[in-house]
């Protein structure tokens, strides 16, 4: 039945014939939700799989086209710019129809779990847009659906729903948009809770998507960038204000500062926008304040993060922010030369942590990453600034605690990393005043100033070209940290398998016992002959002799030498004292003997 319904609606749709089919999808997705009742009310019953696979697949790929040449004659070519189905003749027989399609096509979104048929049944959705939008009850439905999707589905499921949701936006701007935007942002805060290695990348995809769907109005994006703001700074006055520990734990929490980030992102990417300027000190506030509530060495991650997000910021919008002396002063707390108390095999992963525990500011690894990530900052602040004509001024405090750290600090790899920065920031400090020593313009021809700077941006800087080369190596190596892999993973290590003492016994008995398993019956009769075992007075003679013959060594060195090439030259005196030794010290079995345990050492 349906291969006959294909083939007719692909000859003529007929708006019977669409409505025979729309029930019999209708029948195979509350089979998908469980509703027997449903099931048994329909006028079509799909029982087999393969009925239902070929009924959906048909549905999903054959019947809007036909349905659209059904209404306007033709399928257009491009499928972005479809034409209103309500504007059709033929509308009106089919408006109910297409409703109840629609409103199956939300409800088996819901119930797909497999990644693959989800994609395909969004890239449905997104071409059948235009006909939900005829339907503010189902488009509503749809944009709730999306919202879920684009927060908690599989990577290509995201990016679909999101897809779906902007279109839906841009056609609607006024209906849809500030609800989704709410929406979505109540269910960003609620996916930013907890943050890994594994969860940064979804949390990056939603701000992105975020800051494209604020971008769509200015002004809406304004309402709802003070009224988020707004919320941020009544919990930082809150945890300023009462002291409490819950208070604080809502400030120094990942939803907080990922809201930050956010903010920031948005900013620098819309600006420059005269309706999102006026936030912009207000956030520079929250996250100055944010810093400065519990400074303390422990909190140094999330100091971190908010240096970042005041750097973001600052580029974007061209605002100068005081971010520098939160990154220098770190160089003036922090005593590099300590011997650290422990060391740790695992590096510290400063993109995933906001606070430290006092095992980890006694880690070698703390001191090793915070190097690290003063460098980063530093540097992506001062490239932030490179072209500015101020930039010899701006950057003198910097290189002045470079200095005095390279003064102190006698740990030869950090030295390495700050000098390497200072020699940088010396350079695009020298050649910014080179270059400015050439102008012709006084400081306060504002327009002159501007033209200047952006023709030493185009023209780029010392430090500019280094931190291109630089952020390549450093996003490479961000990938590999936020992946979850180990600098030492690709290694092929060997296993070592620690037994305990005891447990070894045993088998080193059975391990050794024919270690020195004579090779024939004659040198097992010489040594049985030769090789028995002496009484006490035997042991105490040889022990004797051995006694005496050191003595006379020490006493007599040339002699000594003498003997001993006349023994290597075979003489008989030599196979009769140095058999027995011999045979005694290395060879000697016996029922008087003991076997030892064999210790081995960490390094065998």
């Amino acid at each position: 039945m349906v291969d006959r319904w294909k083939q007719a609606a692909q000859q003529h749709l007929t708006p019977r014939l669409f409505h025979e089919v729309v029930q019999a999808f209708r029948a195979a997705v509350t089979i998908t939700q469980g509703d027997q009742e449903g099931a048994e009310a329909s006028k079509f019953q799909v029982t087999d799989s393969a009925v239902f696979n070929a009924l959906v697949t048909f549905c999903v790929r054959d019947l809007f086209g036909c349905l659209q040449k059904l209404l306007f004659g033709k399928t257009p070519k491009d499928s972005s710019r479809l034409p209103q189905p309500s504007s059709s003749p033929l509308w009106g027989k089919l408006r109910l129809d297409v409703k109840a399609y629609l409103s199956s096509v939300i409800q088996l979104v819901a119930c797909v779990a497999e990644a693959t048929v989800a994609a395909a049944l969004l890239q449905h959705i997104g071409s059948a847009v235009p006909y939900f939008l005829t339907f503010p009850k189902q488009c509503r439905m749809l944009l709730k659906r999306m919202v879920v999707l684009w927060s908690t589905g599989e990577e290509t499921v995201r990016v679909l729903a999101f897809l779906v949701l902007i279109r839906v936006c841009r056609h609607q701007k006024d209906t849809f948009l500030s609800p989704v935007l709410k929406q979505m942002y109540i269910t960003y805060v609620k996916n930013c809770r907890f943050t890994s290695p594994s969860t940064l990348p979804l949390i990056g995809f939603m701000q992105r998507t975020l800051t494209e769907l604020l971008a769509l109005d200015t002004s809406v994006a304004y309402q709802h960038a003070f009224l988020y703001i707004r919320q941020l700074a009544i919990h930082l006055r809150s945890a300023m204000t009462t002291r409490r520990k819950e208070a604080h734990q809502s400030v120094y929490s990942w939803q907080f500062v990922h809201c930050l980030q956010l903010w920031c992102r948005v900013l620098s990417t819309i600006c420059p926008s005269d309706a999102l300027q006026p936030v912009v000190y207000p956030l520079a506030q929250v996250i100055l304040g944010c810093i400065k509530l519990v400074p303390t060495a422990r909190f140094y991650p999330l100091r971190m993060h908010c240096v970042r997000a005041l750097t973001l910021l600052s580029e974007g919008t061209g605002t100068f922010i005081p971010v520098l002396p939160f990154i220098l002063e770190v160089f003036q707390q922090v005593d590099f030369n300590k011997k650290p108390g422990r060391m740790s095999s695992k590096p510290i992963n400063f993109a995933v942590i906001l606070k430290l525990s006092k095992v980890n500011l006694q880690e070698k690894a703390y001191r090793d990453g915070l190097v690290e990530q003063l460098y980063d900052l530093t540097l992506e602040y001062l490239h932030s600034q490179a072209h500015s004509i101020a930039f010899p001024e701006l950057a003198l405090p910097a290189i002045l605690q470079l200095k005095s750290f390279l003064r102190e600090c006698k740990v030869a790899n950090y030295c390495r990393q700050v000098r390497q920065l200072l020699e940088k920031v010396q350079e695009n400090a020298d050649h910014i005043s080179s270059l400015r020593q050439r102008a012709s313009f006084g400081v306060t021809n504002q327009q002159a100033v501007d033209d200047w700077e952006k023709q030493t941006r185009e023209e780029g800087t010392p430090l500019t070209k280094y931190y291109s080369q630089w952020r390549k190596l450093r996003d490479r190596e961000i990938q590999l940290e936020i992946s979850g892999k180990e600098r030492l993973e690709d290694l092929d290590f060997p296993e070592i398998k620690r037994r305990k003492l005891g447990d070894r016994k045993d088998e080193d008995r059975v391990e050794f016992k024919d270690l020195f398993d004579l090779d024939s019956e004659e040198d097992a009769a010489d040594f049985s002959e030769r090789g028995a075992p002496r009484s006490s007075g035997a042991q105490q003679r040889v022990e004797e002799e051995d006694k005496d013959e050191d003595d006379e060594d020490e006493d007599d060195g040339s002699s000594s030498g003498q003997e001993v090439s006349n023994s290597e030259d075979g003489g008989p005196d030599a196979d009769a004292e140095l058999a027995p030794r011999e045979l005694w010290r290395l060879l000697a079995q016996g029922p008087e003997d003991e076997l030892q345990d064999l210790q081995l050492s960490e390094e065998d």
